[in-house]
């Protein structure tokens, strides 16, 4: 659409933009699959797609665009002359194939091995199973090979019989006009699909597709010190593969839901600990909120209100460096006491009284005050 500005080729990918040159490779070529105008015909708007996620591979695959990019987004792509043109190329056929060669499968000839798709799932634990480590049972469902046949799509026992169609090779090749004169192109039978042969009798178990769609369950490892958002890949456990093709990979992604009393600040835990004005003054041994429930704080007396006390150690373990932990902040809340009886407010009044400038003055000057009420550290 005129004057609508371009997408971020990052989030048209799906990449992080830590992506590597595999990562963003591999995402290219799956979403080149499911874009392809030639598996989209019902879809008008299927070659604008398909453009789109070319010109953002072309714009990360290039590590000099990237940079301009990542410096100046796509007006600085414009003004330095480096704005993707794929005009030139002829039909986005012949787009798809100076990226991938001939072949429709993303490697080798159309119908060859295809690897399976990745799997997503969820799981949820609290944050103390995230400190200590946990093991998670899951249950989801994949796209697996059909063990009646072992992937071959014919009822045990019974041939395969090979595609008139394209002999047996599982490709079709045609001869198409480009700018660079005439070039052959290759794509997948539509006959056998790629197969190069057909199941005399179908399989029964998967319908002749040689692949079904199962229920799995597996125990996930979750490693100490996780964090929320936070994905772990186990190799292998995804979606078959098409035509022999090794499968997917499973990805976990782990939530940890928030705890009431401790806030995660990377690997430190933050707690506030309520401290009555009394205690406050006079230095208290309390309870605060900690991974093993409780621990035993060490109150100074004439603690004020906003002062961290760090109990070293205590916090989340570090999920790359074991044996590493963050700190426990504790956030102190003195507490002034309320409704006070005659006899209390006698005593407070007393005390009240005989307070003098060297009971009140405080060590730091105003400008020290400010960072500590308001968090500014040093």
């Amino acid at each position: 659409m005129a004057g609508t500005l371009p997408r971020d080729p990052y989030d048209v990918l799906g990449v992080p933009r830590d992506a590597d040159e595999t990562q963003i490779k591999k995402a290219f070529r799956r979403l080149a699959r499911e874009l392809h105008p030639d598996v989209n015909a019902h879809d008008p708007d299927a070659e604008s797609k398909f453009k789109e996620a070319a010109e953002a591979y072309e714009i990360l695959s290039d590590p000099r665009r990237r940079e301009i990019f990542d410096r100046y987004g796509h007006e600085g792509l414009r003004s330095g002359g480096m704005r993707p043109n794929f005009e030139g190329f002829g039909s986005i056929g012949d787009l798809f194939e100076a990226f991938f060669g001939a072949g429709f499968g993303g490697g080798g000839r159309p119908g060859g091995p295809v690897q399976g798709d990745d799997a997503l799932l969820g799981a949820e634990i609290d944050l103390r199973a995230a400190a200590r480590g946990t093991t998670e049972h899951v249950r989801f469902e994949v796209v697996d090979r059909c063990e009646r046949c072992h992937g071959n799509r014919a009822e045990p026992g019974t041939p395969l019989r090979s595609c008139e169609r394209c002999q047996g090779s599982g490709v079709i090749q045609s001869v198409a006009r480009s700018p660079f004169g005439q070039v052959m192109r290759t794509s997948a039978c539509e006959a056998c699909e790629g197969e190069g042969t057909f199941p005399e009798q179908p399989c029964s178990g998967c319908e002749g597709r040689g692949r079904i769609v199962a229920t799995r369950e597996l125990d996930v490892e979750i490693p100490p010190g996780i964090a929320d958002g936070q994905r772990i890949r186990l190799a292998g456990r995804g979606h078959a593969g098409e035509h022999g093709g090794p499968p997917g990979d499973l990805y976990v992604q782990v939530r940890v839901t928030p705890d009431e009393r401790l806030l995660r600040d990377g690997d430190d835990l933050v707690t506030v600990l309520d401290v009555p004005a009394p205690a406050a003054a006079l230095g208290a041994t309390l309870p605060a909120a900690s991974l093993e429930g409780t621990t035993d704080v060490e109150v100074p007396a004439g603690v004020q209100p906003g002062e961290v006390l760090v109990l070293r150690g205590a916090g989340m373990p570090h999920l790359q460096r074991p044996g590493r932990h963050g700190d426990l902040r504790v956030v102190v809340n003195v507490v002034v006491p309320r409704r006070l009886s005659a006899e209390q407010r006698e005593l407070v009044q007393r005390l009240a009284d005989s307070l003098t400038e060297a009971n009140l003055a405080a060590p730091e000057g105003l400008t020290g005050k400010l960072r500590r009420l308001l968090g500014g550290g040093r």
